[in-house]
């Protein structure tokens, strides 16, 4: 028979007092839970009444930990962390042609080579079950700290994760923003100045998405005022359709022009200086070494060779993907 105090610490409060320890905010954090606020206060304060002391204090509007809290939140991270490691280690026995794979994929990333791999995958391996879930960074970073997917597949780097200790990256190949414009005047330009972006209304992804951030920054650097979106979507393939629609400019990663430039009907540049990120796997540390996990990214990366994708990306025909070092 459970005690009270074996309620209290189940792994739904642990999980409670972490989603609130990562966003310091207890609405923000009852939204992600998918609870109440009040069920949130409930819950924490029971654990507080459990160890006898506040795991948090406000200063005006500002939530912070306690040294009770920092204690708590060390000893709940350490408690995770074993159980992972544990489920990491059983998993390492298991065969390399069975079992579920479960992969966390960014929304706003080019889908159709990976869409094409699983098909693929499945036809080798059909004991192998993958599941492939579409997801915002917030998302991936959640799932991949409660071990609830294997892999993700994101853009990099993410500054959004301030600890990287417990994950690792690999890369699956390098990426440049594509300018994508109607205007006459900059028809067939291999590449264009940030300041000539600027002339044309804009359709862009939501500000708080990887590759929005990423140009925000990029137009900051060259103290360029980045255009001001008439619509956001949060996918390639919205943002394609609605430029192709209105005739307004947008900015996509380069393998999805080069998967989709027949569907395009704007022309397509490079910017000057490059814009440039890379997209890769994350996972937890150890879990390439899980025989079915290992199996997978060893085929997927001859697979990429065999349909010599990387290269059509890359080169994109040797216009599209120009080296930046050429200026």
């Amino acid at each position: 028979m459970k005690s009270k105090q074996d309620n209290i610490f189940s792994s739904k409060t642990l999980s409670y007092f972490l989603q609130l320890a990562e966003t310091m905010n207890y609405t923000q954090a009852a939204q992600i839970l998918g609870i109440t606020q009040p069920a949130l206060t409930q819950q924490i304060k029971k654990l507080e009444r459990t160890v006898g002391a506040p795991l948090f204090f406000s200063v005006g509007k500002k939530l912070h930990l306690s040294d009770a809290g920092a204690t708590m939140l060390s000893a709940t991270q350490d408690i995770y962390e074993v159980l992972n490691q544990a489920t990491d280690e059983i998993q390492r026995t298991t065969s390399a042609t069975s079992g579920v794979i479960s992969i966390g994929f960014l929304a706003s990333v080019e889908d159709s080579v990976f869409n094409a791999f699983i098909a693929h995958y499945y036809e080798m391996h059909p004991d192998i079950s993958v599941n492939l879930r579409m997801m915002t960074r917030r998302e991936i970073w959640e799932h991949l700290e409660n071990n609830q997917i294997d892999l993700a597949i994101m853009y990099l780097p993410d500054d959004s994760i301030k600890n990287w200790k417990p994950y690792e990256s690999r890369t699956i190949f390098d990426e440049k923003l594509m300018f994508l414009h109607h205007d006459a005047s900059l028809k067939g330009r291999d590449k264009v100045s940030f300041e000539e972006t600027t002339n044309s209304n804009w359709v862009s992804y939501p500000d708080d998405y990887f590759l929005a951030h990423l140009m925000s920054e990029s137009y900051k650097n060259q103290m360029v005022t980045l255009p001001k979106p008439v619509a956001q979507f949060t996918t390639p393939y919205q943002l394609a359709e609605f430029s192709n629609r209105t005739g307004v400019d947008t900015a996509l990663p380069g393998s999805f022009y080069n998967a989709h430039e027949g569907e395009i009907t704007a022309d397509a540049s490079l910017f000057n200086p490059s814009i440039e990120f890379a997209l890769s796997y994350v996972y937890r540390k150890g879990k390439d070494q899980i025989p079915r996990i290992a199996n997978f990214l060893d085929e997927f990366n001859n697979y990429l060779q065999d349909k010599d994708y990387l290269s059509r990306v890359v080169e994109n025909r040797g216009r599209l993907i120009a080296d930046h070092n050429d200026n």
